[in-house]
């Protein structure tokens, strides 16, 4: 699916550049780039929840689009409510509830859960229906290590089952390196590199991308 080229600005400063781009299905797009890099913002646009320059429609196509913020959200009731508010699915609310170790907090409040439960809860509901375009911002971000390999489990099996585009953003390279197939980075609000992540993250072709992975690297 194909986007159209958007721009932001905010008090009359630009901070957002984007050319069109093309999202290849059942493709991982990770997105990196540094706090303030317009990643966020772009993602907003895209899932409809900001309006881009002009009003300009981000989507040169329908399509059907997922969306997880960064700061994930809880229903004040129960977790299997909370992925029954995205899908009345069963079979793979179960899956979902299993596979991000959810099972056992089923019946608790969701507004009740810790910061990595709740991720994980928030992951799970967006992951109850099928998307053409899935926008994750930080999905694992308030998640431990252990957690984070399940919700990348669950993210690629989602990609595998649905065949969707998937857009995520992260600031871990790590996770781009295990995740990945196509690098998206973010200079400035504009589209410094793009390539796949195979290539560009041993060998950046620009400073920035490599100034990015040194520092985050270490």
């Amino acid at each position: 699916m194909k986007t159209n080229a958007v721009s932001k600005t905010y008090g009359g400063r630009i901070v957002l550049n984007m050319p069109e781009i093309v999202f290849e299905t059942d493709t991982v797009h990770v997105m990196l780039g540094s706090n303030g890099s317009g990643k966020s913002t772009w993602a907003k646009i895209l899932a409809g929840v900001l309006d881009a320059d002009g009003k300009t429609a981000p989507l040169a196509e329908s399509c059907h689009v997922g969306y997880l913020p960064q700061r994930a959200y809880a229903f004040r009731m129960s977790t299997e409510k909370n992925l029954r508010i995205a899908a009345d699915d069963r079979e793979r609310e179960e899956r979902l509830l299993a596979a991000l170790r959810l099972t056992d907090l089923r019946k608790a409040g969701a507004d009740k859960l810790s910061g990595g439960e709740s991720a994980r809860m928030a992951l799970a509901r967006v992951l109850m229906k099928p998307f053409d375009l899935l926008i994750l911002d930080e999905p694992s971000a308030a998640m431990d290590m252990e957690s984070t390999m399940l919700a990348e489990k669950a993210i690629l099996d989602y990609k595998k089952e649905t065949g969707a585009a998937v857009l995520l953003i992260t600031h871990s390279i790590k996770q781009a390196e295990r995740m990945g197939d196509r690098l998206l980075f973010l200079k400035e609000g504009a589209l410094a590199e793009d390539g796949p992540c195979s290539a560009r993250l041993p060998s950046p072709e620009t400073g920035a991308l490599k100034n990015f992975l040194d520092f985050y690297g270490g």
